[in-house]
Protein backbone atom coordinates (compact mmCIF):
# COMPACT_ATOMS: atom_id res chain seq x y z
CA UNK A 1 0.00 0.00 0.00
CA UNK A 2 1.20 3.42 -0.52
CA UNK A 3 2.01 5.75 2.23
CA UNK A 4 1.83 9.30 2.11
CA UNK A 5 2.81 12.00 4.47
CA UNK A 6 1.03 14.97 5.73
CA UNK A 7 2.80 18.19 5.55
CA UNK A 8 0.50 20.73 6.72
CA UNK A 9 2.17 22.89 9.28
CA UNK A 10 1.78 26.76 10.08
CA UNK A 11 3.81 29.27 11.25
CA UNK A 12 2.66 32.65 12.87
CA UNK A 13 4.08 36.00 14.47
CA UNK A 14 7.85 35.21 14.93
CA UNK A 15 8.17 31.96 13.87
CA UNK A 16 7.32 32.71 10.46
CA UNK A 17 9.71 35.37 10.44
CA UNK A 18 12.76 33.39 8.46
CA UNK A 19 10.20 32.25 5.75
CA UNK A 20 8.80 36.23 5.25
CA UNK A 21 12.39 37.33 5.18
CA UNK A 22 13.16 35.09 2.42
CA UNK A 23 10.39 36.06 0.63
CA UNK A 24 10.64 39.53 1.24
CA UNK A 25 14.49 40.55 1.49
CA UNK A 26 16.09 37.90 -1.11
CA UNK A 27 15.28 40.79 -4.26
CA UNK A 28 18.13 41.97 -6.05
CA UNK A 29 17.72 45.83 -4.72
CA UNK A 30 17.26 45.04 -0.99
CA UNK A 31 19.79 42.38 -1.33
CA UNK A 32 22.68 44.10 -3.11
CA UNK A 33 22.32 46.96 -0.02
CA UNK A 34 20.23 49.39 -2.62
CA UNK A 35 17.56 50.05 -0.12
CA UNK A 36 17.70 50.80 3.63
CA UNK A 37 15.29 48.32 5.37
CA UNK A 38 13.08 48.94 8.23
CA UNK A 39 12.17 45.18 9.29
CA UNK A 40 9.98 46.10 12.33
CA UNK A 41 7.40 48.52 10.71
CA UNK A 42 4.02 47.33 12.29
CA UNK A 43 1.79 49.99 11.01
CA UNK A 44 3.40 52.88 10.08
CA UNK A 45 6.90 55.15 11.04
CA UNK A 46 7.76 58.49 10.12
CA UNK A 47 10.36 59.77 8.02
CA UNK A 48 11.75 63.23 9.58
CA UNK A 49 13.03 65.86 7.18
CA UNK A 50 15.18 68.67 8.96
CA UNK A 51 16.02 71.31 6.20
CA UNK A 52 17.84 74.52 7.16
CA UNK A 53 19.41 77.88 6.06
CA UNK A 54 22.63 78.99 5.99
CA UNK A 55 24.12 78.67 9.40
CA UNK A 56 27.43 80.54 9.43
CA UNK A 57 27.14 84.36 10.11
CA UNK A 58 29.79 87.10 11.18
CA UNK A 59 29.99 87.39 14.53
CA UNK A 60 28.97 89.90 16.73
CA UNK A 61 27.99 90.69 20.35
CA UNK A 62 24.29 90.08 20.58
CA UNK A 63 22.29 86.48 19.95
CA UNK A 64 21.07 86.78 16.60
CA UNK A 65 19.32 83.34 14.67
CA UNK A 66 21.39 82.63 11.60
CA UNK A 67 18.91 80.03 10.31
CA UNK A 68 15.51 78.38 10.67
CA UNK A 69 14.95 74.81 11.15
CA UNK A 70 11.97 73.34 8.88
CA UNK A 71 10.65 70.22 9.96
CA UNK A 72 8.89 67.98 7.70
CA UNK A 73 8.09 64.33 7.12
CA UNK A 74 6.86 61.54 5.01
CA UNK A 75 5.40 58.46 6.53
CA UNK A 76 6.23 54.73 5.59
CA UNK A 77 2.94 52.90 5.82
CA UNK A 78 3.21 49.18 4.96
CA UNK A 79 0.29 47.61 2.81
CA UNK A 80 -0.95 43.68 3.77
CA UNK A 81 -0.58 41.55 1.67
CA UNK A 82 -1.59 37.37 0.76
CA UNK A 83 -0.83 34.87 -1.15
CA UNK A 84 -2.58 31.82 -1.79
CA UNK A 85 -1.75 29.59 -3.99
CA UNK A 86 -2.66 25.71 -4.37
CA UNK A 87 0.31 23.34 -6.80
CA UNK A 88 0.45 19.27 -7.02
CA UNK A 89 3.24 18.73 -4.72
CA UNK A 90 4.35 15.16 -7.44
CA UNK A 91 6.18 16.88 -9.58
CA UNK A 92 7.95 18.72 -6.95
CA UNK A 93 8.53 15.25 -4.68
CA UNK A 94 10.23 14.17 -7.78
CA UNK A 95 12.70 17.53 -7.68
CA UNK A 96 13.13 17.10 -4.25
CA UNK A 97 13.82 13.30 -3.94
CA UNK A 98 16.54 13.45 -6.70
CA UNK A 99 17.80 16.59 -4.88
CA UNK A 100 17.83 15.21 -1.27
CA UNK A 101 19.82 11.77 -2.73
CA UNK A 102 22.49 13.78 -3.99
CA UNK A 103 21.96 14.07 -8.04
CA UNK A 104 22.36 18.18 -7.41
CA UNK A 105 25.02 20.54 -8.01
CA UNK A 106 22.89 22.72 -5.02
CA UNK A 107 25.31 22.99 -1.78
CA UNK A 108 22.29 24.68 0.22
CA UNK A 109 19.16 23.05 0.31
CA UNK A 110 15.91 23.08 2.74
CA UNK A 111 15.39 20.59 5.47
CA UNK A 112 12.43 19.12 4.30
CA UNK A 113 9.92 18.99 1.59
CA UNK A 114 7.86 21.96 2.86
CA UNK A 115 10.93 23.96 3.54
CA UNK A 116 11.17 23.22 -0.28
CA UNK A 117 7.40 23.93 -1.71
CA UNK A 118 8.01 27.11 0.87
CA UNK A 119 11.43 28.09 -0.63
CA UNK A 120 9.37 28.01 -3.93
CA UNK A 121 6.79 30.63 -3.47
CA UNK A 122 9.21 32.57 -1.84
CA UNK A 123 11.41 33.49 -4.96
CA UNK A 124 8.49 34.25 -6.81
CA UNK A 125 6.98 36.97 -4.02
CA UNK A 126 10.58 38.27 -3.59
CA UNK A 127 10.57 38.83 -7.59
CA UNK A 128 7.32 40.58 -7.29
CA UNK A 129 8.52 42.32 -4.34
CA UNK A 130 11.14 43.69 -6.57
CA UNK A 131 9.12 45.21 -9.43
CA UNK A 132 7.22 46.65 -6.53
CA UNK A 133 9.90 48.51 -5.10
CA UNK A 134 10.24 50.44 -8.01
CA UNK A 135 7.53 50.18 -10.64
CA UNK A 136 4.61 49.06 -8.29
CA UNK A 137 1.37 50.76 -8.16
CA UNK A 138 -1.19 50.94 -5.49
CA UNK A 139 -4.14 50.92 -7.70
CA UNK A 140 -3.35 47.76 -8.97
CA UNK A 141 -3.61 43.94 -6.83
CA UNK A 142 -0.39 42.92 -5.01
CA UNK A 143 1.28 46.12 -5.75
CA UNK A 144 2.40 49.18 -3.35
CA UNK A 145 3.84 52.83 -4.82
CA UNK A 146 7.36 51.96 -6.30
CA UNK A 147 9.73 54.68 -5.74
CA UNK A 148 9.68 55.74 -9.34
CA UNK A 149 5.25 55.98 -8.83
CA UNK A 150 6.10 58.29 -5.97
CA UNK A 151 9.18 60.45 -7.27
CA UNK A 152 6.91 61.28 -10.09
CA UNK A 153 4.17 62.49 -8.02
CA UNK A 154 6.55 64.72 -6.84
CA UNK A 155 7.57 67.99 -7.88
CA UNK A 156 10.79 68.39 -5.36
CA UNK A 157 12.54 65.39 -7.51
CA UNK A 158 14.87 66.35 -9.98
CA UNK A 159 13.41 65.48 -13.09
CA UNK A 160 15.27 64.55 -16.16
CA UNK A 161 13.50 63.96 -19.57
CA UNK A 162 15.17 61.04 -21.33
CA UNK A 163 14.63 58.99 -24.36
CA UNK A 164 15.08 54.76 -25.79
CA UNK A 165 18.72 54.24 -24.33
CA UNK A 166 21.26 52.02 -26.72
CA UNK A 167 25.41 51.49 -26.22
CA UNK A 168 25.28 54.65 -29.08
CA UNK A 169 23.66 57.08 -26.26
CA UNK A 170 23.93 55.79 -22.94
CA UNK A 171 27.13 57.89 -21.89
CA UNK A 172 25.12 60.87 -23.00
CA UNK A 173 21.61 60.12 -21.05
CA UNK A 174 23.51 58.82 -18.01
CA UNK A 175 25.71 62.14 -18.03
CA UNK A 176 22.43 63.68 -17.79
CA UNK A 177 21.71 62.07 -14.73
CA UNK A 178 24.84 62.88 -13.21
CA UNK A 179 25.23 66.23 -14.09
CA UNK A 180 21.65 66.78 -12.50
CA UNK A 181 22.84 65.32 -8.81
CA UNK A 182 22.43 68.23 -6.31
CA UNK A 183 26.38 68.75 -5.70
CA UNK A 184 26.02 68.14 -1.90
CA UNK A 185 25.14 64.77 -3.26
CA UNK A 186 28.17 64.12 -5.92
CA UNK A 187 31.12 62.45 -3.85
CA UNK A 188 29.00 60.92 -1.16
CA UNK A 189 29.56 56.95 -0.24
CA UNK A 190 25.73 56.08 -0.31
CA UNK A 191 25.37 57.24 -3.84
CA UNK A 192 24.18 55.12 -6.52
CA UNK A 193 23.24 55.13 -9.79
CA UNK A 194 20.11 53.03 -10.45
CA UNK A 195 19.73 51.76 -14.04
CA UNK A 196 17.28 49.08 -15.38
CA UNK A 197 18.86 45.88 -17.03
CA UNK A 198 18.80 47.36 -20.51
CA UNK A 199 20.50 50.79 -19.60
CA UNK A 200 23.24 48.83 -17.85
CA UNK A 201 23.78 45.99 -21.04
CA UNK A 202 24.30 49.43 -23.31
CA UNK A 203 26.82 50.60 -21.08
CA UNK A 204 28.97 47.45 -20.58
CA UNK A 205 28.58 47.22 -24.63
CA UNK A 206 29.71 51.34 -24.54
CA UNK A 207 32.15 50.34 -22.57
CA UNK A 208 33.03 47.56 -24.91
CA UNK A 209 33.69 49.83 -27.59
CA UNK A 210 30.43 50.59 -29.20
CA UNK A 211 30.37 53.85 -28.57
CA UNK A 212 31.77 56.70 -30.20
CA UNK A 213 33.97 58.04 -27.75
CA UNK A 214 35.27 54.97 -26.54
CA UNK A 215 38.82 53.11 -28.39
CA UNK A 216 37.57 50.15 -30.77
CA UNK A 217 39.23 47.64 -28.54
CA UNK A 218 37.34 48.81 -25.60
CA UNK A 219 38.47 50.30 -22.23
CA UNK A 220 41.27 48.37 -20.91
CA UNK A 221 41.38 46.60 -24.24
CA UNK A 222 38.96 44.09 -22.58
CA UNK A 223 36.40 44.59 -25.72
CA UNK A 224 32.76 43.26 -24.39
CA UNK A 225 34.56 41.29 -21.99
CA UNK A 226 33.82 43.75 -19.29
CA UNK A 227 33.59 42.79 -15.58
CA UNK A 228 29.43 43.23 -14.68
CA UNK A 229 31.06 44.01 -11.36
CA UNK A 230 32.15 47.37 -9.14
CA UNK A 231 30.73 49.49 -12.69
CA UNK A 232 31.08 53.15 -12.24
CA UNK A 233 30.06 56.11 -13.64
CA UNK A 234 32.08 59.69 -13.24
CA UNK A 235 32.75 57.74 -9.59
CA UNK A 236 29.33 56.93 -9.11
CA UNK A 237 28.71 52.85 -8.80
CA UNK A 238 26.00 52.24 -11.12
CA UNK A 239 23.39 49.69 -9.58
CA UNK A 240 21.30 47.38 -11.64
CA UNK A 241 18.26 47.37 -10.13
CA UNK A 242 16.34 44.39 -11.76
CA UNK A 243 12.83 46.21 -11.02
CA UNK A 244 13.49 49.10 -12.82
CA UNK A 245 11.45 49.62 -16.16
CA UNK A 246 13.77 49.42 -19.79
CA UNK A 247 14.78 53.01 -19.91
CA UNK A 248 14.35 54.42 -16.61
CA UNK A 249 17.24 56.01 -14.23
CA UNK A 250 17.41 56.97 -10.66
CA UNK A 251 20.29 58.41 -8.54
CA UNK A 252 20.11 58.70 -4.66
CA UNK A 253 21.80 57.86 -2.08
CA UNK A 254 21.08 54.11 -0.34
CA UNK A 255 20.63 55.34 2.92
CA UNK A 256 17.11 57.54 1.60
CA UNK A 257 15.65 54.84 0.38
CA UNK A 258 13.46 53.16 2.55
CA UNK A 259 11.61 49.50 2.30
CA UNK A 260 9.45 49.27 5.71
CA UNK A 261 7.90 45.64 6.57
CA UNK A 262 6.85 44.25 10.08
CA UNK A 263 9.33 40.98 10.16
CA UNK A 264 7.76 40.39 14.06
CA UNK A 265 4.33 41.46 13.35
CA UNK A 266 1.72 38.83 14.82
CA UNK A 267 -0.36 39.02 11.80
CA UNK A 268 2.48 37.61 9.57
CA UNK A 269 1.69 33.92 8.63
CA UNK A 270 2.98 31.02 6.59
CA UNK A 271 0.67 27.94 6.44
CA UNK A 272 1.24 24.66 4.47
CA UNK A 273 -1.52 22.51 3.84
CA UNK A 274 -1.77 19.10 2.39
CA UNK A 275 -5.05 18.39 1.17
CA UNK A 276 -4.36 14.83 1.05
CA UNK A 277 -6.04 15.24 4.40
CA UNK A 278 -9.33 17.26 3.93
CA UNK A 279 -10.19 15.70 -0.14
CA UNK A 280 -7.55 12.71 -0.62
CA UNK A 281 -5.68 14.94 -3.77
CA UNK A 282 -2.29 15.49 -4.18
CA UNK A 283 -2.32 19.39 -3.64
CA UNK A 284 -0.63 21.97 -1.43
CA UNK A 285 -2.29 25.11 -0.77
CA UNK A 286 0.80 27.32 0.48
CA UNK A 287 -0.93 30.75 2.28
CA UNK A 288 1.39 33.74 3.34
CA UNK A 289 0.67 36.97 4.56
CA UNK A 290 3.02 39.96 5.38
CA UNK A 291 3.44 43.17 4.98
CA UNK A 292 5.14 46.09 2.77
CA UNK A 293 6.14 49.11 1.21
CA UNK A 294 8.90 51.66 -0.25
CA UNK A 295 9.22 55.49 0.97
CA UNK A 296 11.64 57.95 0.91
CA UNK A 297 12.96 61.01 2.96
CA UNK A 298 14.09 64.11 0.89
CA UNK A 299 12.97 64.55 -3.02
CA UNK A 300 14.96 67.10 -3.61
CA UNK A 301 18.26 64.23 -3.17
CA UNK A 302 16.51 62.26 -5.83
CA UNK A 303 17.06 62.66 -9.43
CA UNK A 304 14.48 60.25 -12.07
CA UNK A 305 15.21 59.86 -15.50
CA UNK A 306 11.74 59.01 -17.57
CA UNK A 307 12.11 58.05 -21.02
CA UNK A 308 10.01 60.49 -23.26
Amino acid sequence: MATTTSITTTYAGEKAQGYIAAALLSGNTIENGGITVKPNVKKSEVLKKIATGDLIADGTCDFTATSSVTLTERILTPKEFQVNLELCKTPFRADWDSISMGFSAFDSLPPDFQSFLVAHVAEKVATKIENNIWQGADGTEGEFDGLVALATADATVVDVVGTSITSANVIGEIGKVVDAIPPALYGSPELKIYVAQNVYRSYVRSLGGFASNVGSNGVNGQGTNQSLGDVMFDGVPVFVANGLANNYIVAAESSNLFFGTGLLSDENEVKVLDMADLDGSQNVRIIMRFTATVQYAFGAEIVLYTPA
